[in-house]
């Protein structure tokens, strides 16, 4: 249970501290060109990107061979241990939280190995250019708990 309760806090901090954070990816395309820009949204399988040279774009998942991280890890750690801190401060956030443990498509999460081995590690970039972790967040309890910690 303690455990589940730590994968979601860090699933949650990733997810929400990215959408706080704007910060600029870098996307490989399969076909070798690079695009410099912010990731605003993920949904039907289509990045919507935010690049200061082309505006705002959309990319097929299918299209993207990687996407890198320019910010520095520690900074990004720190922000997502400040988010965890502000959600576990909130009961009612908790208790949406807890409510994760018995949805089904977090418990696949849970077990996917590669996922897991990203958590235990702390790789944000290897869960955020998953699109099984970047899927999951699409889920209307997540998409609760964000609008409530970023209100």
């Amino acid at each position: 249970m303690k455990h589940l309760i730590i994968a979601l806090l860090f699933f949650l901090g990733v997810s929400i501290g990215n959408a706080l954070a704007g910060e600029i990816k870098e996307i490989e395309l399969k076909d070798g060109s690079v695009i410099y820009g912010e990731i605003v949204s993920f949904s039907g399988g289509v990045f919507t990107l935010r690049s200061k040279g082309l505006g705002t774009v959309k990319i097929e998942e299918s299209e993207i061979r990687a996407i890198r991280s320019g910010a520095r890890e520690g900074g990004k750690q720190d922000q997502i241990q400040q988010i965890q801190q502000r959600m576990m401060s909130d009961k009612e956030v908790v208790e949406m939280i807890l409510s994760l443990q018995n949805d089904l498509d977090v418990q696949r999460i849970l077990q996917d190995p590669e996922i897991m081995k990203a958590v235990n590690s702390g790789d944000i970039n290897a869960l955020l250019s998953n699109p099984k972790f970047m899927k999951l967040l699409e889920n209307p309890t997540i998409q609760d708990i964000r609008r409530k910690v970023t209100e």
